[in-house]
């Protein structure tokens, strides 16, 4: 190739590249403007939906006043039970007249007790006096569970150390032999379901201070029950007519209280016809070998450590318990 040749295929191999550099530019400009705005698209497309999820996050469930309120009852009473203090009523959350509200304070009560291994053996019926019913408004009993750990001992001393204001009353126990979860419970299939009946004590007691008391608090605090005491007389129906029996309960040997059986509601029996349609409404029916206390022969009075109280109901015989302050575990 000639000198003049070699200057000619020089020049068009430069301007080649020149032209193909120029071609390549725009392109490479043109997909990186394009990267950029698809990039600032999605950055923009993702602000609003993060900062929605943002928002729904800070916002909460809303709370049912009612529930809260139930809530902030047990943990009322609940605390008053732990720190050995009483509290004051729980009629500021539920008010006086709300018994459903005040039904499932207890049953949440219960069900944390159930939870912490606690055993139900079985209830106990109260306000079942007239006289008590119109004090407190009402026309109807209340009733509270029983827990296995609430059995004082037949023989030998029963501890209150972890009552707060115990009071005693005498009663008829109706131990269960078959169930009472039917729909058409009467007096006639209550009476079958009795196994046997027995004397029995129930100290009372109230987590609200002063036994300040409505029908709302005293629902609500598990029917103010405390313990119970069994005498060992175990006498069937066909033996005992419960409105028939007598009553008188002594502290000390000093009579401080007498009743009849028909102080309890006209009949124990009927007191316990209607916890049996009242607990199978609630969904939670009575069973077999479940104690019931019908509820109080007479008027309750106080006790304290170092007090032997005794009851006597007639056809059933006595039961009697001697009280303590020190603790089920450190007594001989």
């Amino acid at each position: 190739m000639t000198p003049h040749e070699q200057a000619v295929a020089t020049a068009a191999g430069r301007l080649e590249t020149a032209v193909a550099a120029a071609a390549d530019q725009p392109r490479t400009a043109t997909t990186t403007h394009a990267d950029q705005s698809r990039t600032a698209a999605t950055t923009r497309a993702n602000q609003p939906r993060t900062a929605a999820t943002e928002a729904t996050n800070r916002v909460k469930t809303p709370v049912d006043p009612r529930e809260a309120a139930i809530a902030a009852a047990a943990d009322r009473l609940e605390a008053a039970a732990a720190k050995g203090e009483p509290c004051a009523p729980v009629r500021d959350l539920l008010g006086t007249t709300d018994m459903a509200a005040a039904y499932a304070v207890q049953r949440l009560l219960t069900e944390r007790r159930l939870a912490a291994g606690a055993v139900v053996s079985g209830r106990k019926i109260g306000l079942t006096s007239r006289a008590v019913q119109k004090q407190l408004g009402v026309d109807q009993p209340d009733f509270g569970v029983l827990f296995a750990d609430m059995r004082g001992a037949r023989r030998g001393p029963v501890s209150l150390a972890r009552l707060l204001q115990p009071k005693a009353e005498a009663e008829i126990a109706f131990v269960l032999g078959a169930d009472l979860d039917r729909d058409d419970l009467d007096a006639a299939t209550v009476r079958a379901a009795v196994s046997h009946a027995v004397p029995a004590l129930e100290i009372v007691d109230s987590r609200i201070a002063d036994w300040d008391i409505t029908l709302t608090d005293t629902i609500a605090d598990n029917g103010s029950s405390g313990l119970y005491v069994l005498g060992g007389a175990a006498v069937p129906l066909d033996a005992l007519e419960p409105r028939d029996t007598t009553m008188q309960m002594y502290v000390n040997d000093r009579l401080v209280s007498e009743g009849r059986g028909t102080d309890c509601l006209g009949d124990p029996l009927a007191a316990l016809l209607w916890l049996a349609r009242t607990a199978r409404e609630y969904g939670d029916p009575l069973r077999a070998g479940q104690v019931v206390l019908s509820g109080a022969l007479g008027p309750m009075v106080s006790v304290s450590a170092g007090v032997i109280v005794r009851a006597e109901i007639s056809g059933l015989g006595m039961v009697t318990a001697t009280f303590t302050d020190l603790p089920k575990q450190e007594r001989a």
